[in-house]
Formats: C-alpha cells, structure tokens, sequence
C-alpha cells in the first residue's frame, strides 16, 4: 500500500506501475497540484520506498506548464533497455481546457528527459520585452504556438484530430479530453490509447477510448475511436490487454466511480460486456495493469470521497487478475501478502457481545462452529485481539435471517465494523458504527455505509470468504473473487468474531493469521 503524509493535503492521484529485475516501479500523480509525477519502489508490492521524482511541469511557456496528468510507462521497442512514458499535460497558455500527450525517456527508469517539442508560446520565457508585452496586450487565453526552431519535425505535444475526435475550443464543452495514454504493442506494431471524445451524438455521451498508431518510431497517426459506446462522459484511464485468446479493455468510469472492463475476440470485432462488468466497486479509480512473473495484476488509488477525489487517497495491495472458462474477468486477493503472515489466532475461545439469552446457541465441534440467535442480534467474538489479520472460513446459513462478520470491535459500547452479508441476493455491505461525543443528542450515534458490493455464486447458502484487515485497508473476497477493497481508519483494533440474527450459522475451515503492520518499512530493497 501507498500513500503521502496523513498530515498534509497531498495524496496519491492516479498510478502507473512497472515491472522491472524484481522490482515494482510505481509513478504516481500528487494532488492536488499536479506538479510532478513521483516514483516509488518495492520488491513486494507491499511497502514502497520514494525515489527521485521523475518528471515535472514545463517552465512558464511550454506546453505543460500548468499540470501534469496520468502517465504510461512501457519499454522502447525500437531501443532496448530503454523506456517511454507518455504523459497527460496542460498548458497555462489555454487555461488547462485542452488536453495534450508528451514523450519522456528513460535508459533506467530512474532519470527521465522529456522529447523536446513543436510547441512555443509567442510571449517568450525569458526575453523581458515580450513578456512585458504580453502582460500589457494580451488576456491570460490568448495566445499562440509556432513550430520552435531547435526542433521544427517533432510530433510532440500529440494532439486530437478533428476528423474523429472533439478538439476544437469552440465546441459547447469547452473542455477538450485526450489524456491518459497507454500504449499496448502486439505482432511488431504498436497503438496509443487515450481517454477522448467523438466528435459527433449526445454531448455529455460521447466518451471514448481514442487510438492512434505508430507508423514510425514515436511517430503516431490518429486512428477512429477504439470504443465507442455512447454511454458515457469520459471513459478514463484506459487499459488494453490480451489473456490467452481473448481482449480485455479496461477503463474507469467518473459517473460512479468504479472500474469497469470489456472484452472481443478481436481487435475491429464489437467490444462485449456481461451483466456484470465492475471489477472493483465504488471508489476504487484509475486502475492500472502491469505484468510481473505471476501473471497480471490492477492497481489503482482509493478515494473515500466521490465528490473530492485529491485529498486522503490510497493505494492499495494490487488484485490478480484472472478470467473464467467464460472468458470473465475476475480480481482475486494478491498472494504476495501472505509473506507477511505472523502467527494463527485461537478461535475456539468465544464469547457473546452482548449478554447471552437461551435464543442464542454456540457449540464447536472440530473445525465446525454452529452459531445462532432465533431472535435479536447477537455477536460471537473471539477472546484473542487481532490489529491486522486474514480470515478465510467457509459459510453455510440456514433460516431467513442475518449474518455477517465484526471486527475492530470495542467490546464496552460496540463500536467496530460491522460487514453485512446476504447470502440469498448475493450483497455485501460494510459499516461503521461509532459513538459520539456525550451530550451529543442524536449525533451521539455515529454511522457510516463505507461500501458495498455483489457477487454471484451457484449455491447462496454455501460461500467461500476471506477478509483482509490491514492497516486502514480492508478487503472482502467470496468465493475467491474480491468484492470490497476500501480504506477506512476510524477504528484500529479490537474483538472480531460473526454475528447473527434470526438465524443458524455453520463455520467450516476457519483459519485466523495475524499479519505483520503495514507500518514496518522493508529495508532490504537492494536496487534503485
């Protein structure tokens, strides 16, 4: 996990990550200035150590001088061991409206140099008179490039076409998107992708992921939009990769806040979609693939405030991807974290969270737990504390009632973490209950709905599940599939155990590991 200091108003905006000689490279976007995009690295994914930065805004006049947004980094095809990041930037020249793609390169992924580009603004940089000029002439907006004489062929910014795309300022959004590249190389030829808009059908539908091709080293050739679905404003941070025989194109979604995916046999073919197609739920953003030795793995930053997404951010473990014999894709739990196992929780001491009637029942039998309430609410927590930990067990309810999981629970006034599961429909919902200052009337109750999610399984009263609490990150897999991944720190230790109410609850294979503290700080990197 990843994030800047708690202390301050910078955080984690979107992410790149790299795979590279046993280590994971991982560029990110600080909000929210936007003023350079940092790098960090780690050999577990897990904990990260902050490197030089790699790039930053352009001096006043150039064409990035005012943001810098997400980036892509991927080796050089036509330079081997070295690497290319394509990177979003404003320019303060236009007032942040219209949205260009620059080059950087790199020989190690440590120092980056930016490709010089076409762009010049007439107000000149250095030269006083011309700036004295434009100070007393012209409004902030107006302004105009010419080709810069030290490099009059380069392709540099990139730039929408108007043959496929909106990239005109005249146009009634005012606002022109062409940011987020990613660049993907198949059969000797190679593609840049990038968050755009079609230039014709309902104004706030016409978010596409936009193409261009290389037709010669850095040299690229806009294409028609790769999809084009009509449906959405933007379709941001777009991803495009190939499993076994089948296309996945992944892209985040601002109307909701998730990451959501698409998939064809072939490049040209219509781009499907199943009755589901989030892979991570409300407030996970920006997802990001990279290839390590095991496989593909989603990254992406978390944010706990959908209507203000540049402060408190997090970057989470990575998920696994993997597709079904369908051809579904599907997030599991990276297995790099159980290199932080401690030691196995006793989970055969259990006791009531509230006092116990004779409608509430606990018996252990071997590795089976049977627990009920045939009337109100009744937690059954484990005498052993837990911070940090990974629950895996099996479930089986039966009666049509409640169940779910506690944990971080204040065993006095019961506040804690509550996760609701309904097996019958397939949702899971997690809370926090809290209680507030005294004298406090009815703010005294305190409540949060953090995240909720739903999954599918062939037989709803037998699941599969495993939580993760780790640090402020907490993450739900059923039946092997990840369906919550969020931050929340309200709480940071206490009991844990189940509940239920109204109904019987069979635990099978319940396994409790205490994992180390995301807090300690691996020192053995060697590389970087």
């Amino acid at each position: 996990m990843f994030s800047e200091s708690n202390w301050s108003r910078k955080s984690i905006g979107d992410v790149d990550v790299v795979y590279h000689d046993g280590l994971y490279h991982l560029f990110h976007l600080v909000l929210p200035n936007h003023d350079f995009i940092a790098h960090a690295v780690s050999d577990n994914a897990v904990n990260w150590r902050r490197v030089d930065n790699a790039i930053f805004i352009g001096d006043p006049g150039s064409w990035d001088d005012l943001m810098l947004w997400t980036m892509a980094i991927s080796a050089d095809p036509y330079k081997p061991g070295s690497w290319r990041m394509f990177y979003t930037g404003l320019s303060r020249c236009d007032q942040g409206v219209k949205q260009r793609i620059g080059l950087a390169v790199s020989d190690d992924l440590y120092r980056w140099t930016k490709v010089p580009s076409w762009w010049e603004d007439r107000r000149g940089k250095n030269d006083p008179e011309p700036i004295k000029q434009a100070i007393h002439n012209l409004q902030p907006t107006q302004c105009t490039r010419i080709k810069a004489t030290h490099d009059a062929d380069s392709a540099y910014p990139l730039e929408p076409d108007l043959e496929y795309y909106e990239a005109s300022y005249d146009d009634d959004r005012n606002w022109i998107s062409f940011r987020d590249p990613f660049y993907y190389r198949e059969n000797g030829e190679g593609y840049l992708i990038m968050a755009a808009r079609s230039n014709h059908g309902p104004l706030v539908r016409r978010g596409c992921v936009g193409a261009m091709k290389e037709v010669a080293p850095n040299k690229f050739e806009v294409r028609p939009p790769l999809y084009e679905p009509m449906h959405y404003d933007d379709i941001e941070v777009p991803n495009l990769f190939k499993m076994d025989d089948e296309y996945y194109l992944i892209g985040s979604i601002r109307e909701d806040a998730k990451i959501r995916y698409w998939h064809t046999s072939k490049i040209g073919q219509p781009w499907r979609n199943y009755s589901d197609n989030v892979l991570l739920p409300t407030g996970n953003y920006a997802g990001r693939i990279c290839h390590d030795d095991k496989g593909t793995l989603l990254w992406n930053f978390y944010t706990a405030n959908l209507y203000d997404r540049q402060h408190g951010n997090l970057m989470p473990m990575p998920k696994r991807l993997v597709h079904t014999s369908e051809g579904q894709l599907k997030a599991r739990a990276y297995e790099g974290l159980r290199e932080r196992e401690l030691d196995t929780i006793n989970t055969r001491a259990i006791i009531t969270l509230k006092d116990a009637t004779s409608e509430d029942y606990c018996e252990i039998e071997g590795d089976h737990l049977h627990l009920s309430s045939e009337a109100g609410f009744q937690g059954y927590v484990f005498r052993q504390k837990a911070e940090c930990f990974r629950l895996s067990a099996k479930l089986r309810m039966v009666g049509a009632g409640k169940c779910g999981l506690l944990y971080r629970i204040n065993r006095q006034n019961h506040d804690g973490y509550y996760l609701s599961l309904d097996l019958r429909k397939g949702i899971a919902q997690l809370r926090a209950w809290g209680t507030g200052p005294k004298r406090s009337g009815e703010d005294m109750m305190r409540f949060a709905a953090l995240q909720g999610g739903n999954y599918f399984a062939e037989d709803r009263h037998n699941v599969s599940i495993q939580l993760v609490c780790f640090g402020s990150y907490h993450e739900l897999s059923i039946n092997d599939n990840v369906i919550l991944s969020l931050a929340d720190s309200r709480y940071h230790e206490g009991a844990f155990g189940f509940y239920v109410e109204t109904a019987d609850l069979h635990i099978h294979d319940l396994n409790v590991v205490r994992l180390e503290s995301p807090e300690q700080t691996d020192h053995h990197l060697t590389r970087g």
